[in-house]
């Protein structure tokens, strides 16, 4: 709805700097406020004890053992980070073409999921229910001879590993994958299970995005995905309407929550799908947008925790109710400092 200046008085009956003026005042009528209640933390689990290592294309982002990772919890719980997500680095040897490992009950994701719950239970571990860290090919799905990922088969997969994360501890079941239908099956099976507690964040609006690299090279997928793409299933970025359509779908289908992914670009659909729908909405502050910001903060080009913070505090007045960011450690130890 347009403004009617007529209604306040122009200058300089109404001088709007004067509200700018001091500290007091800015921050009285400041209407978005970033708390480490808006962060999600994804972190990224590898095999092993002890291990450590770092992703080349993210500065400061590190693959870590389970040890490790309980560790890393416990910190982030008591920065006050209300949630984990978590991201299995599957070796070479346990990847497949049906990607069977994607639900071992024994598998690296699995074990993370009750290492952490048993170590901070007051954490929310929110799972990624997709198919490209246990592929050959790196496609979220199974492919039929022509290298076409198929919908129907490739749902009957991540319903069996969102079954597996939920019997682990997983409090929140995130399917990635953008497969149609998935949402819907995934509740039926829950509920079928008892697990009527385990929340779904729905990627609803994930797009085929080129800001994603970084976390291909951090699981490990992007050599086998090699010079394929996935704009058989993610959304176009010239589109819009699609989005609030894919969000309508799984809201009908039982999402207790929506995803945009990714963040800065595409802040006008976090506004529509919130002004239209109201439901609990998140973004995915990516790793290119993150690998970007440390590429100018680590040549000096911009001030690190100024630019990081103001891109967190814009995501959040589009409309996000929270940010997964891989930032989520260091701005809540800067809020901590407050």
């Amino acid at each position: 709805m347009p403004i009617d200046t007529q209604a306040f008085g122009g200058y300089p009956f109404t001088r709007m700097r004067c509200m700018r003026r001091d500290d007091f005042s800015r921050r009285l009528m400041r209407e978005t406020v970033l708390t480490p209640d808006d962060l999600i933390y994804p972190v990224f689990v590898l095999e092993g004890e002890g291990n450590r290592e770092p992703v080349a294309s993210m500065p400061g982002v590190e693959r870590m053992s389970i040890d490790l990772l309980v560790k890393e919890a416990r910190e982030i719980a008591g920065l006050g980070v209300p949630a984990m997500a978590l991201f299995p680095v599957t070796p070479p040897s346990a990847k497949s073409e049906l990607a069977e490992e994607a639900y071992n009950p024994d598998g690296l994701a699995q074990r993370a999921v009750m290492a952490v719950k048993d170590a901070v239970p007051e954490l929310g571990v929110i799972t990624d229910v997709a198919l490209d860290p246990f592929t050959t090919h790196g496609q979220d799905g199974l492919i039929d001879e022509s290298g076409y990922v198929l919908n129907d088969e490739t749902v009957e997969v991540l319903v069996r590993q969102a079954l597996s994360h939920a019997r682990a501890g997983a409090d929140v079941v995130a399917p990635s994958d953008m497969m149609d239908g998935r949402i819907g099956d995934i509740r039926d099976v829950l509920e079928s299970e008892g697990f009527v507690h385990t929340r779904i964040l729905a990627y609803s609006a994930k797009y085929a995005s080129s800001y994603y690299g970084p976390f291909r090279d951090a699981v490990g997928s992007a050599a086998n995905l090699g010079k394929g793409n996935k704009n058989t299933y993610q959304q176009d970025p010239a589109n819009s309407d699609e989005a609030l359509r894919e969000v309508a779908l799984d809201l009908q289908e039982g999402a207790d929550m929506v995803m945009v992914k990714p963040g800065m670009p595409y802040l006008d659909i976090v506004r529509r799908v919130k002004d239209q729908f109201g439901v609990p909405t998140f973004v995915y502050q990516v790793s290119g947008e993150y690998a970007m910001h440390m590429a100018a903060v680590q040549n000096g080009w911009l001030d690190e925790r100024a630019v990081v913070t103001e891109s967190l505090i814009c995501i959040k007045r589009s409309g996000a109710d929270g940010v997964l960011t891989y930032f989520a450690k260091r701005v809540a130890q800067w809020l901590n400092e407050v």
